[in-house]
């Protein structure tokens, strides 16, 4: 591998175009085919299987008209004023003439006039659109919304508040939300603001009217800005820090566009996207580093041409690279074993996306950094490095930050482990209250109108009625229609439960065989009172199957959120033990021993309890919030857990690789211990805090996304790779190495002789004396005893 690359990397320095003309063609294919065939993303969570999302495909089968996706629209004064009278009332009958008019809008009063026209119109089908029957609350205190009337006739989908300052239209579109056309809820809104202009009625359509969130804001350039500086200041040139990112925003560009695209056979939920542009930007970044990185210290402490310093420098971090991006893709492609397609597709697209990031950093890079030439290093650069290594001595050690901060930790390695080990236990303790959930319109920041919208709901109907629940009655494989007598009793008996708030039929099937109820919980969707009801209802389908002659089942975006949760909550565990299994069986093959895989595993699942802790102390319990410049809590999203592990996971093993391999060739190359972990920590820490700051920096731009889930993922994100570079690695890691002594590269003789030997860091490579080195076939062909180090002053060196 390493032979092959090097010989790559001399060819990419001498002939860039071949390399880079390829790559430029795959990007413009990309952006022409993307402006001709738009995105097709989706914003539905589907898990099959649950009860929830069963009953919407059968549903969908028998009422088409009822599995569209919902529209909310709350209107409110805000003068105080009565919202059903006068002008007022006018401009809101306007604005409700507007939205049952707009395009893929099931208008209800055309349904109810057709059914009038067949003589088919019953009362209670009438009912379906306009009237809520108000059961027996368990709270009193909950308000009770009322029926629009005009004229002695009710306004289908339209409830009042009762303080009459609100008014809440409900209505269907005729696809799922995600299914319609570009720009169609917009217009819907822009429609219904239009008619109530001039009146003081504020529009605010809820968070189920979100098509597709805003996958790039100001936030994520920021924190590419702060990528940007660290890479200047880490590199030390402009064009040394340009090109990692012009390599990343290529392999983003292919990848992410790529994924798009795919869009089009694949249904993708829009935060596979996302999350290919994040890991592929942190990566991307990444990887260019590292190879640069090396580059630069063969140009600048060997004296090596560039164009072998590129070589060599493919030849040992590229190494590193493909096997981190394998470590990464393995991880993410094992999401596919908890069989759900969302979370298996987003696996699929962040691996694609990670791959290409390999490929560009091991082609276009090397390309890239032909075309830089010898301005790759600055002539202050070289002449800082030439005295540098005319006052070295083999027995001299810069007194460095890291240097100290590592001799430190070694010396007092027990309390650094303690330390390390308290940091991390007290960022996961709120863990154990973890509950998971889909995002509702509390999610959003205040400033938001679905955030506005949640709230007016909450405070002027109720907070049910910002997550009703759908409670599909069918009479199974009984031939004839519902009773008359059975519909009653079904109202009577949803309405009376405690936890009710009310109940409205919403819709009956052409043959009277299926009912479709909203029932509104008293408490808010993401409570776990609502919870509570959902199964509550689910339990007794037996006695309505008795008792009324009809199968009972509990669906809707609130049902569906607790099923998706319960289903991924169940899937973590199986997953947490496949990737602690993947990581021992990785890190033993690589570093040949028994103690570094499992320290490094322990050390990863302590970073992802901290990540979850953080995240739910910030996002569910409101901690810190002020902070970060919002002010919303909500449950922990319910695909964040599983798919965080994995991706945390390939970025854990990114540094444990790129660390304690360097610590590894120190110790093979004849430094006992300590020694050993500090010369390893000297070389290897720079890169690795400078790859930890700029991921950090490109995952925290994500958190003032204004979507939730997007949030979300960025602060979880963010926060791991903190303390698993910060924490775990660079103090528990030498702490425990330190504790352990020379056992800690200690692997069974049986063991030793069954594994393969893989030179992951290229070693073959990493001993270059002047630019008149051997060449790599030569060096390749040396028994391992002739590449170790001429003096100990070249071991320093390196």
């Amino acid at each position: 591998m390493s032979s092959l690359l090097y010989r790559v990397g001399r060819t990419a320095y001498r002939r860039p175009w071949h390399f880079i003309a390829p790559w430029a063609l795959v990007l413009t294919a990309i952006i022409a085919l993307m402006a001709s065939y738009p995105p097709h993303l989706s914003s539905e969570v589907r898990i099959d299987g649950t009860p929830a999302q069963t009953l919407i495909d059968d549903l969908a089968e028998k009422m088409p008209s009822m599995s569209g996706g919902q529209g909310i629209i709350a209107f409110h004064t805000g003068n105080g004023s009565r919202i059903d009278t006068g002008e007022n009332l006018t401009a809101l009958l306007g604005a409700v003439d507007k939205v049952f008019t707009s395009d893929h809008v099931i208008d209800a009063r055309a349904v109810l006039r057709q059914e009038a026209a067949k003589g088919t119109a019953s009362p209670t089908i009438r009912a379906a659109s306009a009237t809520t029957l108000s059961g027996t609350p368990s709270d009193p205190a909950v308000p009770s919304a009322t029926p629009l009337n005009v004229n002695g006739q009710a306004v289908p989908g339209v409830l009042i508040s009762p303080d009459h300052t609100s008014a809440l239209l409900q209505f269907q579109f005729d696809k799922q939300t995600f299914e319609l056309p570009t720009d169609t809820i917009d217009n819907t809104v822009t429609a219904a603001k239009d008619a109530v202009t001039g009146y003081g009625i504020r529009v605010l359509p809820s968070a189920s009217m979100v098509q597709v969130p805003e996958l790039v804001g100001a936030g994520e350039f920021v924190g590419v800005g702060i990528a940007a500086l660290v890479l200047l200041v880490t590199l030390g040139s402009i064009v040394a820090a340009g090109l990692p990112l012009v390599t990343a925003l290529t392999g983003v560009g292919v990848g992410v566009g790529g994924t798009l695209l795919v869009s089009h056979l694949v249904s993708l939920h829009s935060l596979s996207a996302v999350l290919g542009l994040m890991i592929g930007l942190a990566v991307g970044i990444d990887y260019a580093l590292f190879i640069v990185n090396r580059q630069r210290r063969y140009i600048l402490d060997h004296e090596l041409t560039a164009e072998e310093a590129l070589g060599r420098a493919l030849g040992t971090s590229g190494t590193a690279v493909v096997f981190a991006g394998t470590t990464v893709a393995i991880a993410l492609t094992a999401l596919t074993i908890v069989r759900i397609h969302l979370i298996a597709t987003m696996g699929l697209a962040a691996t694609a996306t990670v791959a290409i990031a390999v490929l560009a950093a091991l082609t276009l890079l090397p390309a890239l950094l032909g075309l830089a030439g010898e301005r790759i290093c600055t002539p202050n650069a070289r002449q800082k490095a030439a005295f540098t290594r005319a006052i070295r001595t083999p027995s001299h050690r810069a007194r460095k930050v890291a240097t100290t901060w590592v001799t430190l930790v070694t010396k007092h390695r027990f309390v650094a482990t303690l330390a390390a080990l308290l940091i991390a236990g007290l960022l996961a303790l709120p863990v154990t209250e973890m509950n998971l959930g889909l995002p509702s319109g509390a999610a959003y920041n205040q400033d938001t109108a679905q955030r506005e919208s949640y709230e007016v709901v909450k405070d002027r109907f109720g907070p049910g009625f910002n997550g009703p629940l759908v409670v599909v009655a069918d009479a199974g494989s009984r031939p004839d229609p519902i009773a008359a007598s059975d519909i009653s009793a079904l109202y009577r008996d949803l309405g009376h439960m405690p936890g009710v708030s009310a109940v409205t039929l919403a819709g009956v099937s052409d043959d009277g065989r299926t009912l479709v109820f909203s029932v509104v919980p008293s408490s808010g969707p993401t409570d776990s009172a609502t919870e509570d009801l959902v199964h509550q209802i689910r339990s007794q389908a037996a006695d309505f199957a008795t008792d009324r002659h009809v199968d009972i089942g509990v669906t809707g975006f609130t049902a569906l959120g607790i099923d998706v949760s319960a289903r991924l909550a169940d899937a973590l565990p199986r997953y947490l033990a496949v990737v602690a299994v993947l990581s021992i069986v990785l890190l033993t093959v690589v570093f040949r021993s028994i103690i570094i895989p499992i320290k490094a595993t322990i050390g990863f699942i302590l970073s992802i309890l901290a990540a979850f802790g953080a995240t739910t102390a910030v996002f569910q319990k409101g901690w810190g919030q002020t902070l970060l410049g919002f002010h919303a809590t909500t449950p922990v999203l319910a695909v964040l857990p599983i798919v965080a592990t994995g991706l945390l996971y390939g970025l854990a093993m990114d540094y444990e690789v790129f660390l304690v391999s360097s610590m590894k060739e120190a110790h093979t190359h004849g430094q006992p211990g300590n020694d050993a972990i500090i010369h390893g920590f000297e070389q290897a820490v720079r890169v690795v805090a400078a790859a930890a700051i700029i991921m950090t920096a490109v995952f925290a731009g994500f958190v003032f996304n204004d979507d939730p889930m997007i949030r979300q993922f960025g602060f979880a994100l963010a926060i791991g790779v903190v303390v698993d570079a910060f924490v775990v690695r660079m103090l528990l890691v030498p702490a425990v190495m330190s504790i352990f002594g020379e056992a800690v590269w200690w692997l069974p003789r049986p063991l030793e002789r069954l594994l393969p030997s893989i030179d992951i860091e290229g070693r073959a490579f990493a001993q270059p004396t002047t630019a008149d080195d051997l060449t790599a076939e030569e060096v390749m062909s040396q028994r391992p005893e002739d590449r170790r180090p001429r003096s100990t002053s070249a071991t320093n060196a390196r």
